[in-house]
């Protein structure tokens, strides 16, 4: 399928369970040794350990020094009854006749905790088992070789065992995990049978929701990516996932990640699959009276470590927190309890866990690899460090993600993949900073001050990385980890948090290139640094590449070439443009062109503005949104609207709003409430918020929410000139666009629903304006 090419292929049926399972679970070497050799606390204090690109780096500087003869990254594999264990040997040393197993390390060897060696120590032990399969040999010398990043030294933990000895480990590890390797086949037999028998939950689909789930179906047979615009009010969440879960049966697809921007997104995953869930048969056609599992299919919900930690004040590790001391020896307890829950969502997790005297969030980290369906936030597979992803390429699985609401997805991997360090911040952590750092942080200090000095303007963008600059912060790093390493129980908040944004700053500036800005901003004497990634695509592309299909979804996600640009669409991207559901004569859509809300004319805009409001509610009162360019420009309309019409209620969005605030503020929409809410246009009321029927019934956009004009986004206009001949329109037009289609949004949730929009600006007028508007929009002057 050719990137553009329209999908509408029709939703096969779904046959019954195929015959005979699968006659082996296959298992990888780690995930075997992780569920069956871990113990003791979980320990998760701030050492800094090797990035990855050390981890490989180090494997490569260990490999290098050995003989020509030497075999690396050995592929294996042996079987155990029903279980295939596979994996890749680090290295095979012939003339010493020893497999070995490679880690990286930093600090001080003996800070290595135990329960950790014994984890890397049965990995090993495993290998030599599969390699005296493989080689017919009697016994081999196992070897655990630790190598310091940073003292290039090795340390080897090594002893050599018989054949008979390593079969009888692997066996004993297998016999451990058979039981649940039994489960997890019975389990997928029982969830493809589930849903296969599945039917959409409704008498039948609403207008356009049919056209987008059998696109996402297409997608998946197809296994190539979808970008997907549907319009807001259709069941977009159900008709991405009824069908990808149809998929998982039809296309052996073993996991399905649902990935929202914001918590509301999430419900609203959760609240579909629950539904779906319910019509699936009570009784699935019988595989195995054995099973001890209740879900058909496993769903579960990842929220963040802050919302999901029960000891906020304790350090995560056994001597401090409780649900981390002794951890691994009550999980195998608290996994199977979980697996009886239908939807471990955040409040089940949590019961699950305190009920066993576990971490929840740790435990929903492990309960996400037994998990049919996980419904997360977009950094669980798309950031640098993703947890998803990682599982993925590790386990080899064949997924599915579906992307909910994904014209955020621009601005949020721009934000994963950049970096920035304040000096201010630098300064303060300096004074607590312990003697030993005294010298890297001065030496650090001295090249900060120097390419302050050398730039003229308060804003700066550097046509290169300055070397010594970066030099000197790499160096200051590997001097912090070699502190906390040598000093794990220290509490120095301001210097990790310093550590983590260099580490971070220095990685990015590894991948620098044209889709990178490094620039240099000074404000009151002291600078910030950053690492700015303006084109996601470099990073997104490998998260791309190794779903077996991933669907992109939105209201906005015109012009899909902006989006494929930017995020690294593979080729053979498909799409489609769902039609709408909704009627012109729906809604009223009228331009307010004797307004301009452009920055040098916003005081004069307020008359005008604030007269349209008030009499379109006068005609009508009911619930309005109005929505502004910023707090300000909202701050000025709502106090000469209500200094004007103190006899009409207003609600307004404040800074810094929490949950709760954000749950009040949509509270005041009711059938029979009249107001008008002032709120800031791409802010938490924009989008991704139902009010159907009397609860909106209009919107007033005052503004056509462009991105600021400043130095930064004229540089990142320039680059996407160059890169991709549309500078302005990739820059500002795009983005502030597809908000205000967004907030318009709000207004039409159903077929039914009637209302009004006012889109106060001249430019609104403009031909270029007019084609980024819903081709179902009929807009009035």
């Amino acid at each position: 399928m050719a990137r553009g090419e329209a999908v509408n292929e029709v939703v096969p049926p779904v046959s019954v369970l195929d015959a005979a399972p699968n006659s082996a679970y296959t298992v990888g070497v780690r995930a075997l040794c992780e569920f069956t050799a871990k113990q003791g606390d979980l320990d998760l204090r701030f050492t800094p350990s090797p990035t990855a690109q050390e981890g490989i780096e180090g494997h490569a500087q260990v490999v290098a020094r050995r003989p020509a003869s030497y075999q690396y990254e050995v592929a294996l594999h042996g079987k155990n009854q029903d279980l295939l264990v596979k994996g890749r040997a680090d290295g095979y040393w012939p003339e010493r006749a020893q497999v070995e197993e490679i880690k990286t390390y930093r600090g001080d060897f003996d800070r290595i905790p135990d329960n950790h060696r014994a984890l890397h120590l049965a990995q090993a032990k495993v290998y030599g088992h599969l390699l005296c399969q493989k080689l017919g040999v009697d016994e081999l010398r196992v070897a655990v070789i630790y190598f310091n990043v940073d003292t290039k030294l090795e340390r080897i933990v090594a002893n050599t065992h018989s054949a008979a000895e390593l079969r009888e480990f692997f066996e004993a590890q297998c016999a451990l995990f058979l039981a649940w390797a039994h489960q997890e086949m019975r389990h997928r037999q029982s969830r493809d049978a589930a849903l296969a028998e599945m039917v959409f939950p409704y008498p039948q689909f609403r207008v356009g929701q049919r056209e987008l789930a059998e696109a996402m179906y297409k997608a998946s047979a197809r296994a190539c990516c979808l970008l997907a615009q549907a319009p807001t009010g259709i069941g977009k969440t159900l008709a991405s996932i009824f069908p990808m879960l149809k998929a998982c049966k039809e296309h052996q697809l073993d996991k399905l990640f649902f990935l929202a921007a914001k918590t509301s997104g999430r419900q609203l995953a959760l609240d579909a699959l629950s539904h779906l869930q319910q019509t699936m048969h009570q009784e699935a056609p019988a595989i195995d009276d054995s099973s001890t599992t209740t879900a058909k299919v496993r769903v579960i919900e990842l929220v963040a470590k802050s919302k999901a930690c029960e000891h906020p004040d304790k350090a995560c590790h056994g001597e401090s927190c409780p649900l981390a001391q002794g951890f691994y020896d009550r999980l195998a307890s608290a996994r199977a309890a979980a697996l009886q829950v239908d939807q471990l969502d955040q409040r089940r997790m949590r019961e699950v866990a305190l009920r066993f005297d576990v971490c929840p969030y740790y435990l929903s980290m492990e309960m996400s690899k037994w998990a049919d369906v996980v419904v997360g936030d977009y950094n669980y597979y798309f950031d640098l460090n993703a947890m998803l992803y990682g599982q993925t390429i590790v386990n080899e699985h064949k997924v599915a993600v579906l992307v909910d609401e994904a014209h955020n997805l621009v601005s949020r991997a721009r934000s994963m993949y950049s970096a920035e360090l304040s000096y201010a911040s630098f300064k303060a952590m300096r004074k607590t900073a312990p003697a030993q750092l005294k010298k890297a942080l001065e030496r650090l200090a001295r090249q900060w001050r120097q390419l302050q000095k050398s730039q003229d303007d308060d804003y700066l963008v550097h046509s290169e990385l300055p070397e010594k600059f970066i030099i000197a912060l790499g160096n200051a790093c590997v001097d912090i980890a070699d502190f906390f390493n040598q000093e794990p129980t220290a509490v120095l908040p301001e210097l990790q948090s310093f550590y983590l944004d260099a580490l971070l700053l220095s990685k990015l500036c590894e991948s620098f290139g044209e889709h990178s800005l490094f620039d240099v901003h000074v404000k009151r004497g002291e600078s910030t640094l950053c690492v700015r990634n303006i084109v996601p695509a470099p990073f997104l592309k490998h998260r791309f590449a190794a779903s077996h299909c991933t669907a992109l979804f939105s209201a906005t996600l015109s012009p899909w070439n902006y989006y494929s640009d930017l995020l690294g669409m593979p080729d053979n991207t498909a799409w489609i443009d769902v039609p709408s559901p909704f009627k012109a004569e729906q809604l009223s859509v009228r331009v307010v062109d004797q307004v301009s809300t452009r920055y040098q004319d916003r005081s004069a805009s307020l008359p005008a503005i604030c007269q349209v409001m008030a009499q379109q509610w006068q005609q009508q009162p009911g619930n309005y949104l109005a929505f502004f360019s910023s707090f300000d420009y909202m701050e000025q309309a709502r106090e000469r609207f209500t200094t004007e019409h103190p006899d009409i209620t207003v609600w307004t969005q404040t800074r810094h709003m929490d949950e709760s605030d954000r749950k009040q503020f949509i509270n005041n929409f009711t059938e029979h409430s009249q107001g008008i809410a002032f709120a800031v246009l791409g802010g938490a009321f924009g989008e991704g918020i139902d009010l159907p029927g009397k609860r909106l019934i209009g919107a007033f956009i005052a503004t056509l929410g462009l991105p600021q004009l400043n130095p930064i986004n004229e540089h990142i206009r320039q680059h996407m000139q160059t890169m991709f001949g549309a500078g302005y329109d990739y820059t500002y037009l795009y983005p502030g666009l597809q908000k205000v289609v967004q907030a318009a949004g709000r207004v039409i949730r159903t077929t039914e629903d009637q209302g009004v929009i006012y889109l106060m600006d001249d430019r609104f007028n403009q031909a270029q304006v007019r084609a980024l508007l819903p081709t179902w929009w009929r807009v009035e002057r």
